[in-house]
């Protein structure tokens, strides 16, 4: 297990995070340029090393009733990839993103390497973009997240 001294450490090696200190001696992170009205990344790490990043939007972690995972037992890679998929799950969308998806139902699906698809429902279509260049086109949901999960991507 992370010190609480080397989870500060990594944590702010993300110049995206503000530190707030809290109550206790804990240690909220927040990512100010958030998108949403949520902006608390890291919350409540404490000095005994318990803590929590927000996690609502990614897929293979547990979350609690707030959307949070508890890092307690998180190597240093694991927090620098919990961390790094937070921000982005609270990231504005980009002028190419905001470009293609237009009107239509969209997805969006990252890898392990922070590459982001899009998956776009147009026209009885299911469209795969990589930024503004089309990866794939599936005649159902189902076909486009078969082909997302065989390359490594999850729902964010």
């Amino acid at each position: 297990m992370l010190t609480f001294e080397q989870k500060l450490e990594i944590i702010e090696s993300f110049p995206e995070l503000t530190r707030k200190n809290v109550s206790l001696g804990r240690v909220n992170f927040h990512y100010e340029e958030s998108a949403l009205d949520k902006m608390n990344v890291v919350y409540h790490l404490h000095p005994n090393g318990n803590g929590f990043v927000f996690a609502e939007y990614l897929s293979g972690y547990e979350i609690d009733h707030k959307g949070m995972v508890n890092i307690r037992d998180f190597s240093e890679e694991e927090l620098r990839s919990i961390i790094q998929q937070s921000i982005l799950s609270l990231s504005a969308k980009s002028t190419v993103e905001e470009a293609i998806i237009d009107e239509g139902t969209e997805e969006h699906w990252i890898n392990d390497e922070n590459h982001t698809l899009i998956v776009i429902h147009e026209e009885e279509l299911w469209n795969v973009y990589a930024g503004l260049n089309l990866d794939g086109t599936f005649l159902s949901y189902n076909e486009a997240k078969e082909y997302l999960e065989e390359e490594g991507f999850r729902k964010r």
